[in-house]
């Protein structure tokens, strides 16, 4: 009987996120804030540990102190012991400071030295970026039952957005028998999760046969469904990929909302509690008598005395007495002073509104953002780390406002335009 710790994790945290824009602008994708309390890789490293596997590698690149300083010794997902552990992968440079890795096939490549010194029957290759809760160990055992060399996890989406995923066509017996990556025009709604499983040996001898394939999608898996056994594994639960500021704020969203099917503390995820923020040496939030709180999630050390609805607060939050915030995301120890409004936005770190101002002003939702059309397109406006929006400003909708802006960032008036950037 195969035991789940047999197998061997590898944990993809290197890309660079670019569509979460300035939630990425001084961070790993992994290590954006999600849910208050969390960062988006607890869920893949909370599945991990949930599923019984002890040996994880997680392969990072692009700005990857703070998720590094994030998890730490592993401790927190009890990955610390004799025969259980955590470590941290970074490119190997070669010959030019360019040769980062190309692409998900060609991460694993380059750390084929720690699956060879990690023996397992079977690798778990993951994505550090996604919001989902699921039992590795019942899709190691179908994949054994099913005598297969990849295992992909799969799930039905709708067909209008399966052109951002691979998408199989599987036969009676869920063998993928043919494969599209990101279709234009496609033929099957069934989405790769990013979630592989591959037999050990299958997958050293694959990657060693032709250094150019250098993505799973693109290259290993076409190659295989025509040359060997693949299967897909069917999920049927919660599962988003958070990769855009559209998807982040619908998944905040979520947690509000009963009946959505993510529940982060039923699912068990965990966080890194010694790290940075540090919620849990934090006095328990404070509402002040006055205040009107509805559908929110508010985290340890806010402190309410205005409206909060329908909105997520991360630790150390204030809303001051007469301020407004609404459908909004909004990130640790930043403030709402008195009588300003916050409208379908999202706050970084630090993020100070001083009195008087509105940030999400007016009924433009679907002015896309000028510079940034793809990002910011229904109405969300994203403000940077430690930005301070001035008294009396109003920032329209599609906006999007810089790390560390202030008052002598405007441009003579107060007022910011639906779709513009600062």
């Amino acid at each position: 009987m195969r035991e789940s710790g047999d197998a061997l994790v590898l944990l993809l945290a290197g890309g660079i996120g670019s569509r979460l824009n300035l939630l990425v602008g001084h961070r790993a994708k992994p290590a954006v804030p999600f849910a208050g309390l969390y960062r988006i890789i607890d869920f893949s490293l909370s599945n991990v540990m949930n599923s019984g596997l002890t040996r994880v590698g997680v392969l990072t690149q692009y700005k990857p102190l703070s998720l590094m300083a994030h998890i730490g010794s592993g401790e927190a997902w009890d990955f610390t012991g004799r025969t259980r552990g955590i470590k941290i992968l970074p490119p190997r440079t070669g010959e030019k400071d360019s040769d980062w890795y190309k692409g998900t096939a060609d991460a694993i490549r380059q750390n084929i030295d720690f699956v060879e010194n990690n023996p397992a029957d079977q690798v778990v290759i993951l994505s550090g970026d996604h919001i989902y809760r699921m039992d590795f160990d019942a899709m190691l055992a179908y994949h054994q039952h099913k005598k297969a060399d990849v295992t992909i996890g799969m799930m039905v989406v709708p067909k209008r957005d399966i052109h951002q995923f691979g998408a199989g066509i599987v036969d009676a017996e869920n063998r993928i028998v043919d494969w599209e990556e990101k279709p234009a025009i496609p033929r099957t709604n069934l989405a790769s999760m990013g979630i592989y499983i591959f037999d050990t040996r299958y997958l050293l001898r694959t990657l060693a046969q032709d250094r150019e394939e250098v993505d799973f999608g693109m290259h290993i898996i076409p190659r295989a469904i025509n040359e060997d056994r693949v299967f897909a594994y069917p999920f049927y639960g919660y599962w988003r990929d958070v990769g855009t500021i559209q998807a982040y704020w619908e998944a905040n969203m979520d947690i509000l909302r009963s009946g959505s099917g993510i529940s982060p503390e039923e699912w068990e995820i965990r966080s890194n509690p010694e790290y940075g923020d540090r919620p849990m040496d934090r006095q328990a939030a404070r509402f002040v008598s006055g205040c009107d709180v509805r559908s929110s999630m508010i985290s340890a050390g806010c402190v309410i005395e205005g409206t909060v609805t329908n909105s997520v607060l991360s630790p150390g939050v204030w809303v001051r007495k007469g301020a407004k915030v609404h459908n909004s995301v909004i990130f640790h120890d930043s403030v709402i002073e008195e009588n300003a409004v916050v409208d379908l936005a999202i706050c970084d770190k630090r993020v100070y509104v001083h009195p008087g101002a509105v940030v999400g002003h007016g009924e433009q939702l679907h002015l896309t953002n000028k510079l940034f059309p793809k990002h910011l397109y229904t109405g969300i406006t994203l403000v940077g780390k430690e930005a301070r929006i001035p008294a009396n400003a109003r920032i329209g909708r599609n906006c999007r406002i810089n790390f560390g802006f202030t008052k002598d960032d405007f441009s003579g008036s107060l007022e910011l335009p639906d779709g513009e950037s600062v």
